[in-house]
């Protein structure tokens, strides 16, 4: 035997025999045919994708974590340091990063807040709601009384009334209408305590009372509550999480955000609304000759493109336009996408499942040519009401129709250097 031969080691010979064997042609992501192995691989560690679309690495990186030991399991898991998803907070408010959400579902930490008086620490073991008034049987129920009656999970989203900002071109969708979230609810049927209580046929209205220091309350008609209204107590595969109402709360599917009371402590029935300072001061809306909205309770049909949107930069060729869709009066049936500032409409693909009263997601294959233009969104719902302008808003309510319940089709902006900008529009 040759004294210059070494003895081959499995490991080493099935090595080299990955090494050839991964030595190709491949063609990148830019049409371009390079070679690639893993040799060259592990002199390219952290180049990724874009070095693969320059052609200049191979086809395996992040050789330094396959050479030593990771993180241990832990007893509560986190997201990578490299992503970086917030809330956008105010005084009063908190917004969901919509451009950074992949699916219909919000993360629990990322559904956006929307408070009265701050957040309440609230006990489970003292928590406690009461049910009375128009009732045969007035009651008391604990947390652990409502877990034992039978469970009810619905994904649907909640959205504030007061979900949409304009004003300037550098804005993004967290900001423009980021008070809108999606989770999967759990809790109790409200139709379930509405048996348990004996409800009084004569009682058409109830009221929400939460536990936070507005002690927010509002007048819930009774047929909401036997249609689809939940006691919830879960969010998501956990406890609700304080910002949002525990250890209770109420979810209405589809209706305004401020009805859906959170820290939820006491239901009043009685034979007519009990006329709050958030269904009278707040949460109406002017419309023409001087009159005011009252108890609009339904969400409109709405949509909005996440991507590309500010402050993304695109580059020409093919760009997958994507974004949400959602209506409280049912499911998305179609959404529509223009690139040519709304001369022509294309019909864009849902995500499914689509769901009734729920986020959808949808998408657009578009091919840029690199021509400053405009692209827009619109959805219709299964009640075949189709999403407006700003325009059409105007033209239905007048000028003075103040902050809420406005849905209105939203533009971007693309520049011929593939900036993308939101279009603001004003409209008093």
């Amino acid at each position: 035997m040759n004294d210059n031969k070494k003895k081959i080691s499995r490991r080493r010979l099935l090595a080299g025999a990955v090494t050839v064997a991964s030595t190709a042609l491949l063609r990148t992501v830019s049409g371009q045919v390079v070679h690639a192995s893993v040799a060259g691989a592990a002199g390219n560690v952290g180049a990724g994708a874009g070095a693969m679309g320059t052609g200049n690495a191979g086809l395996i990186g992040n050789a330094d974590t396959v050479r030593k030991p990771g993180v241990p399991p832990g007893t509560l898991g986190k997201r990578s340091t490299y992503e970086h998803a917030l809330k956008a907070p105010s005084d009063i408010s908190s917004r969901t990063p919509l451009q950074d959400l992949y699916g219909m579902l919000t993360p629990s930490d990322l559904h956006f807040e929307r408070h009265h008086s701050g957040v309440p620490v609230i006990d489970p073991a003292k928590y406690s709601l009461t049910i009375h008034g128009m009732v045969h049987r007035p009651m008391v129920f604990t947390l652990a009384d409502l877990k034992r009656f039978p469970s009810v999970s619905r994904i649907c989203f909640i959205e504030c009334s007061g979900n949409f900002r304009s004003g300037k071109e550098t804005m993004t969708p967290q900001e423009i209408c980021g008070l809108t979230s999606q989770s999967e609810w759990t809790g109790v049927l409200l139709s379930t305590l509405f048996r348990e209580v004996g409800v009084d046929p004569k009682a058409t209205w109830f009221l929400a009372e939460g536990a936070d220091a507005a002690l927010m309350t509002r007048s819930i008609p009774v047929s909401k509550g036997w249609q689809d209204a939940i006691l919830a107590y879960g969010q998501n595969g956990e406890a609700l999480r304080p910002e949002q109402g525990y250890p209770a709360r109420l979810v209405l599917p589809g209706w305004e955000g401020n009805t859906c009371v959170k820290w939820i402590r006491r239901i009043e029935f009685s034979d007519q609304p009990f006329m709050t300072r958030e269904e009278t001061s707040k949460y109406t809306e002017g419309i023409k000759e001087g009159k005011i909205r009252q108890f609009s309770f339904d969400m409109d049909a709405r949509s909005i493109i996440t991507f590309p949107a500010y402050p993304v930069q695109i580059a020409k060729g093919w760009v997958e336009i994507r974004g949400l869709a959602w209506s409280g009066r049912g499911k998305i049936t179609t959404v529509e996408v223009s690139t040519d500032a709304g001369k022509s409409w294309f019909r864009a693909d849902l995500q499914g499942p689509v769901l009734d009263k729920a986020h959808t997601v949808f998408r657009y294959l578009w091919k840029w040519d690199g021509r400053e233009t405009e692209i827009l969104s619109r959805a219709t719902d299964e009640t075949d009401y189709i999403q407006p302008t700003l325009h059409q808003l105007v033209e239905a309510r007048g000028t003075d129709m103040g902050g809420y319940h406005l849905n209105p089709i939203t533009a971007w902006n693309i520049r011929s250097d593939g900036r993308v900008f939101f279009k603001p529009e004003k409209w008093s």
